[in-house]
Parts: structure tokens; C-alpha cells; sequence
């Protein structure tokens, strides 16, 4: 959700930890920008064909809001409060409102009561972040974090003390999944404290969104429930170890080549909504389908979904059909528009964020211990 640094950057023990996600309409949250450019990729012990769903009552759902965005439950503190926070692998801190804002965002959101947690423990930290939508700023503290039956005990987490452009939002914070150097407030992610206290065997997790339905998204930990894709897992290496991006190959409508012509780079992005890239080319696929401005969005007409071809991008030299149907998306008064939009990074390469829209088509695991992201055409 936090478009990562860009330029500073973004077994299975007995069980999945399966987290249900629930949609919610929100918008991108933008990082800097970094780029980093080997081609690497780890070679660990471990093979994830080998890691297999096996039961478990480990499980939590997430909800699916409007084919906008994942939200899932967590609680921190001792009792736990809950909260409904987007788990995002384009930004790494976790945060949620702190009972000293008194931003209006705040007040429309569950806010944290520190005095009410046995284990809390402040500091004298702070940091902030800015987003696409809007922007944070608070401190860093500690405290038990529960995803599920998954528990981190003395986890650092951000509690925000201010906020501007949140107050529509339908969820109460952020869960970030990147790697910890693209962390803004500098604490260790929570993927990595649980993956070092041994709550998790290994060190892979992954998404299921589903179309249309609220209930039935779900991110799982330590390994893959294998019922939730088809064929096989198509594997592809991170441009660098330390964030979510890829290269791609090229985008293709109706066998022309429209985007993406020498190559470029893209962020898997579970916190974004839509299919995010430089404003010429997204103008460009506006015109090619037909569609046309109307506020912030480019319209179609609904009745001409069906005729309308896939786009098609190639990741590692596998094609990743995207039908019409997935593209495009309907308004709260079921007007049809497209999931295409322009990000405004200023970057030397071409780049993409493939967010919701491409990851409803195509089931996603995030592997750390190798640096790499599988995909698989989802159920």
C-alpha cells in the first residue's frame, strides 16, 4: 500500500496461519523511490513444493470491501484491542491511531488505549510517512501483536499522532510485509520478529483475494493451502533482496505491444487497489479501451465488457492474461470503469505497481527465504 522506497528502495510446520482479508475502497500509499538492480536469487534448504496445506485451526479471514481493498483483524496489547489494518507488501510498518490523536482521521478510527495494556512499553522514537492519499506521523512503541493465533511478544509498532487524509477510510491502520530495510520508523516488521522467534518454520506468505465476495480473501504464514490455485506456482526473482519488485517483460493488447516495450520493473503490491504506471502509457491502454475521463476515473460502457480483449503481461517470459472482466471494475452506482491509473513517480525506468486487480486473477506467495514471489492462476 505504501508504494515502497522506490529509490530507497519496497513445511510447513503443522500448520498455515490463514488470515481472512476484507475489501476496503482506499487508496495507494506512496513511498519515495529507490533502485537497486541485481539479479539475485537465494537458494535455501527448503523447497516450497514440499511445504503443503495440512489443516489447522490457525486460521483468521479477511475481508474483501467493495474488490477495493483487504482488511484483516489484529489485536495488540494485553487484553487485546482489535483492529482492522490492510496487510501490505509495498511498505513495512505497522501502525494504527494512538490515543493521543486528535486528527479528525483519528476520531472515525478504533484508536489504541495505551493505558489499558499491561505490556505496552513506549519510546522516544518517532517517525512519519507519506502516502498517495494522504499522510502519518507518530511514534514507535512495543507491545504483544496477535495475527491470528501467531503472537509477537514486545513487537514495535507505530502509533500515529496525527493524520490528514484518512479520515474516509475503512480500516484503522497499516500491517506492512516488505523487507525491513524499507521500513520508515526503523523497527524490525513483524514478519521478521515472528519469523526470528520461531512462530513461523518458514518464512513464506501469501494471498487469496476474492472477487465480488466479501468473505473468503485470506493471507496465510509459514506455507501455501494449495486448494486456493490452479496448475502450478510459476516462480520469479526479485530484481534486489529487499523489496517486492520484479522485472517485466512487456504488456500486450491484442498482440501489440503497448507498454513495458524494453522491459520494466514492477512492485507486487497487495495494498494497492489497481494497476498503477507511468501517466502516457496509462493514457494510452485509456485509449486503446476506449474509455474516457470522468473526475478522477476513465469510464466505459458496461455493455461493452464482453467485447473488449485481455491484457496481457509477461513476467518472466509467462503470459498473465488479464480478461476485460477483470480490468474493469463498477462504481458504487455500477458504472464501469478501468483499473488502469497513473502514479506520479518521478523514475528514471519504466515502472508499474500491480496491485488487487492483477492479484484477484493470480494467487501470490511472497517467499523471503529465497527472494522470490510465485504465481498461480487463482481459483
Amino acid at each position: 500500500m505504501k508504494w515502497l522506497v522506490v529509490l530507497g528502495l519496497v513445511a510447513f510446520s503443522e500448520c498455515i496461519v490463514k488470515i481472512p482479508l476484507r475489501r476496503v475502497n482506499t487508496m495507494r500509499k506512496i513511498l519515495s523511490e529507490k533502485n537497486m538492480l541485481n539479479n539475485f536469487l537465494k537458494e535455501r534448504a527448503y523447497r516450497l513444493s514440499q511445504i503443503s496445506f495440512r489443516g489447522s485451526n490457525l486460521t483468521h479471514p479477511l475481508r474483501n470491501i467493495r474488490d477495493l481493498v483487504y482488511v484483516g483483524r489484529i489485536t495488540i496489547g494485553t487484553p487485546p484491542q482489535e483492529f482492522q489494518v490492510v496487510f501490505d507488501t509495498g511498505s513495512s510498518d505497522l501502525w494504527v491511531p494512538s490515543d493521543f490523536c486528535t486528527s479528525p482521521a483519528c476520531s472515525t478510527h478504533v484508536r489504541f488505549r495505551h493505558l489499558q495494556s499491561s505490556t505496552f512499553r513506549p519510546t522516544n522514537k518517532t517517525f512519519r510517512i507519506t502516502y498517495g492519499s494522504g499522510r502519518m506521523k507518530g511514534v514507535v512503541a512495543h507491545d504483544t501483536v496477535r495475527i491470528g493465533d501467531l503472537v509477537s511478544t514486545d513487537q514495535p509498532f507505530g502509533l500515529s499522532t496525527a493524520e490528514y487524509g484518512f479520515k474516509d477510510m475503512p480500516f484503522d491502520g497499516v500491517l506492512g510485509l516488505n523487507y525491513p530495510n524499507i521500513s520508515s520508523s526503523g523497527a524490525i516488521p513483524i514478519f521478521d520478529k515472528l519469523k526470528n522467534q520461531g512462530a513461523i518454520s518458514e518464512p513464506v506468505f501469501a494471498f487469496y483475494f476474492s472477487k465480488d465476495k466479501r468473505e473468503g480473501s485470506v493471507v496465510m504464514f509459514g506455507g501455501v493451502d494449495h486448494r486456493y490455485y490452479k496448475g502450478e506456482l510459476k516462480w520469479v526473482p526479485l530484481i534486489q533482496a529487499g523489496g517486492w519488485i520484479v522485472h517485466m517483460d512487456r504488456i500486450s493488447f491484442e498482440r501489440k505491444v503497448i507498454a513495458c516495450s524494453g522491459g520494466c520493473e514492477a512492485l507486487v503490491d497487495t495494498g494497492a487497489p489497481l494497476i498503477d504506471g507511468p501517466k502516457p502509457l496509462v493514457d494510452n491502454i485509456q485509449k486503446l479501451i476506449g474509455a474516457t475521463p470522468r473526475g478522477s476515473k476513465y469510464y466505459v460502457s458496461c455493455s461493452a465488457v464482453s467485447t473488449l480483449p485481455s491484457i496481457i503481461f509477461t513476467i518472466n517470459s509467462i503470459n498473465y492474461r488479464l480478461p476485460a472482466r477483470a480490468y474493469i471494475l463498477k462504481d458504487s452506482r455500477g458504472h464501469c470503469y478501468t483499473a488502469f491509473k497513473e502514479h506520479r513517480l518521478s523514475l528514471p525506468k519504466e515502472f508499474w505497481i500491480l496491485g488487487d486487480v492483477f492479484l484477484r486473477r493470480y494467487f501470490s506467495v511472497f517467499d523471503r527465504g529465497n527472494d522470490r514471489i510465485g504465481l498461480a492462476r487463482a481459483v
